[in-house]
């Protein structure tokens, strides 16, 4: 009699899937070690992923996601673009300790080929990320309002690096301030 599959299935791979990724890397773990990881059979894996390329898009989906929620979080935390700007490096800022860095960033680097879905996602997800800074720094009275989102997410790129490396004894601990700093240089008009 065949095994009824569990409903949550596909979540729990990802799951185990993104726990591995997140430690080694993604070409360093194989379907092997995943099935291993999570104890189940390789019918299963394969019945919710096709193959490897397919588990890895889904992961950098679901990061994707996470940065959407954190987004959403630091808009829902302050009334004003600036301080929304604020919000989301301290967002940042909290998530990077202890970790290899954005799984996104890491997953682009090690799929350089343009062709490849994941470096697809990857840059798609970057592309996106940078104008939903530029959109929210347009908000605010910023003169150059692109420069600010590009200049935004350049602290972030620093606090996955610095964070990442450091933790919370780094660089990375200025990061708020340094916003700040930026914020604030941004949107004060040009003398005349």
């Amino acid at each position: 009699m065949p095994r009824t599959p569990m409903p949550d299935a596909r979540d729990r791979i990802l799951d185990a899937a993104a726990d591995l990724f997140d430690r080694y890397g993604v070409h360093a773990v194989g379907m092997r070690q995943i099935i291993d990881e999570l104890g189940c059979g390789k019918q299963l894996l394969y019945r919710e992923f096709a193959g490897k390329d397919a588990l890895v898009v889904a992961y950098l989906q679901r990061c994707t996601e996470d940065w959407d929620r954190t987004l959403a979080g630091a808009l829902a935390a302050a009334s004003t673009p600036e301080e929304q700007l604020v919000e989301l490096i301290r967002a940042v800022q909290k998530m990077t300790p202890g970790t290899r860095g954005c799984s996104l960033r890491n997953t682009h680097a090690e799929f350089p080929d343009p062709d490849h879905p994941a470096h697809r996602v990857s840059l798609e997800h970057f592309k996106a990320v940078r104008e939903q800074l530029r959109d929210l720094a347009r908000r605010t009275s910023a003169p150059h309002p692109d420069r600010l989102g590009d200049r935004i997410m350049l602290i972030i790129d620093g606090l996955y690096a610095n964070g990442a490396v450091l933790g919370e004894t780094g660089a990375a601990a200025e990061a708020v301030d340094f916003a700040r700093d930026v914020i604030r240089a941004e949107t004060v008009p040009a003398p005349r």
